[in-house]
């Protein structure tokens, strides 16, 4: 095996990893979930660069004929970006005493104040950071401020 095959098998080991804590471990963290609401998708274009370089390596492998390994690395790289930028959903997990966005835990105590934007994102301002919830579906700002409401 060679360093980038070494490498290749390392991020794909990164990505698996990080999907296995968001999708099943995050869930089950700090009690029972209340509310589980689907999030827009961002950084679509970022994605596609990412993928379309991933095909770039991978034909370019191909048509050169490089080793078997790295082909079938960069296949499964590939679907596996493919996969958790655009065929996954991105989630905000609210719990009892606070919310998981972008897998990081953030307590209630810690939102100063909650304002609505006029294309309909969610604006948290925190101590030192603003967070931007882009829902993915009007009616669930609604039940976001239902669940606030309900934790304070």
């Amino acid at each position: 095996m060679t360093l980038t095959d070494g490498l290749i098998a390392l991020c794909i080991a990164a990505l698996l990893l990080f999907s296995l804590y968001n999708d099943f471990i995050l869930p089950r963290r700090k009690g029972p979930t209340r509310l589980s609401v689907a999030l827009r998708r961002r950084h679509k274009i970022d994605s596609l660069i990412f993928i379309g370089l991933l095909a770039i390596l991978l034909w370019n492998n191909v048509t050169h004929q490089g080793p078997q390994l790295t082909t079938t690395l960069l296949m499964v790289l590939l679907f596996l970006a493919f996969w958790l930028f655009w065929l996954r959903r991105p989630v905000l997990l609210m719990k009892r005493d606070g919310l998981f966005y972008g897998s990081v835990w953030i307590a209630y105590e810690r939102i100063q104040s909650i304002n609505l934007s006029e294309d309909g994102i969610l604006v948290m301002q925190l101590e030192q950071r603003r967070l931007l919830i882009a829902v993915q579906q009007l009616d669930d700002l609604e039940r976001i401020y239902h669940t606030l409401v309900e934790a304070r």
